[in-house]
C-alpha cells in the first residue's frame, strides 16, 4: 500500500471532491483520481461513491479512513521526533464568531507567544461551518453561538456528534452605531426607533438542521425593511462609521473597538434575547499548551469586555 495514495484519499474525504483536493495538494486531478483507483485496486475495497455531489466514502472506506488519519499522524509524529536540531512548528486553529471581543482576544494571546515557529489559523463564519471544520477539516477549537431557546438542540447535537462543549459566556445583543447617527442621541432606544434606519447584518445566520427561512426570520424580524448584508467585520464597521444612518446587533464590544472606529455603544430595551457562545472540541482531544493559553486570554476578555457591559 502506497502511503501517498492514503494521503491523497483522506485529502479527497476532507474536501469532498476530486477538484477541490487537487487545489489543495497542487496535483492534477487525474493524478489523484488514479491513485484512489490504484488504492483501491490494492486493498480490493471501494473506497468512495463517486456522486453528481463529489465523492462520498462507503462504508469501509470510511473504516479506511480512520486508520488513514491515525497512520499518517504517527508518521508525522516519527518524522518529526527524529529531525534532530529542527524546531517544533507549534500549531494553533480555532473557528469563531464575528465578535469584537474575541478577536481582542486573539490579539492578547499573540503577545504571549514565544519566538519559536507557529502556525496559527483564525477563522470567523457560522455556527454551521465551526462545527464542519471541527469534524471534517484541521480546526482543533471552536466558538459557536446560538440563541438560548436552541440551548437543548445544539447540546443534543454537539453530543451525537462527538464533541465535548463548554460554556464561554452568555449575553443580550447590544446596537452599535456612528457617533453622529440620530439613534446615539436616544436616551432610550426601542425596536421602534430602528424602523427608518439601515441594518447592517451578517450574510450568513445559520441553525444546522433547521429550514433557513425559519432561523432568518427569528434573527432578522420584519420591521427593518432596509439591510445590508456584509461577510467582513472590519467592512461591517467602516460602513457604520461612514453613514450615521446605519446600526448593527453586536456581542458587547471592547471601548477601544468603539474609538477606532467613532462608534457607540447602545442597548435596545426591548431586546430580551439572550445568546451563548460555546467553545466545542472533539471528544478526547487533549489541550494543547497554545489552546489553554488562547482559553485563558478568551476569559480574561470577557471579563474586560462583556462581563461590564451586561452589568
Amino acid at each position: 500500500m502506497n502511503l501517498l495514495h492514503l494521503k491523497y484519499a483522506l485529502e479527497v474525504t476532507k474536501a469532498g471532491s476530486l477538484s477541490k483536493a487537487s487545489e489543495t495538494l497542487l496535483t492534477a486531478v487525474p493524478n489523484i483520481s488514479r491513485s484512489i483507483k490504484e488504492l483501491e485496486t490494492d486493498l480490493g475495497i471501494t473506497i468512495f461513491y463517486r456522486t453528481t455531489k463529489g465523492m462520498e466514502l462507503t462504508p469501509e472506506g470510511e473504516e479506511l479512513m480512520g486508520y488513514a488519519k491515525s497512520i499518517l499522524g504517527q508518521l508525522e509524529q516519527v518524522e518529526n521526533y527524529y529531525k534532530k536540531g529542527t524546531p517544533q512548528k507549534q500549531k494553533f486553529s480555532v473557528c469563531v464568531p464575528r465578535a469584537s471581543y474575541i478577536s481582542n482576544a486573539l490579539a492578547d494571546f499573540t503577545n504571549t507567544l514565544s519566538d519559536a515557529p507557529l502556525e496559527i489559523f483564525y477563522k470567523e463564519t457560522n455556527s454551521q461551518r465551526t462545527i464542519q471544520n471541527i469534524l471534517e477539516h484541521d480546526y482543533k477549537l471552536g466558538i459557536i453561538r446560538y440563541a438560548e431557546n436552541y440551548d437543548k438542540y445544539f447540546k443534543t447535537m454537539l453530543e451525537e456528534k462527538g464533541l465535548s462543549y463548554e460554556m464561554v459566556t452568555e449575553f443580550s445583543y447590544s446596537l452599535i452605531m456612528s457617533a453622529d447617527s440620530p439613534l446615539a442621541e436616544l436616551d432610550e432606544i426601542t425596536f421602534d426607533d430602528l424602523t427608518d434606519y439601515i441594518e447592517i447584518a451578517h450574510a450568513d445566520p445559520y441553525v444546522p438542521s433547521l429550514p433557513l427561512s425559519k432561523v432568518v426570520k427569528e434573527e432578522l424580524p420584519d420591521n427593518i425593511e432596509r439591510r445590508i448584508f456584509i461577510f467582513e467585520r472590519a467592512s461591517q464597521f467602516d460602513l457604520l462609521s461612514e453613514n450615521p444612518d446605519t446600526f448593527m446587533w453586536v456581542s458587547p464590544a471592547p471601548q477601544k473597538v468603539l474609538d477606532r472606529y467613532n462608534l457607540v455603544q447602545r442597548k435596545c430595551v426591548d431586546n430580551k434575547k439572550v445568546y451563548k457562545d460555546v467553545l466545542i472540541y472533539k471528544n478526547g482531544y487533549k489541550l494543547t499548551k497554545m489552546d489553554k493559553q488562547f482559553i485563558t486570554e478568551l476569559c480574561e476578555s470577557k471579563r474586560k469586555h462583556l462581563n461590564k457591559s451586561n452589568s
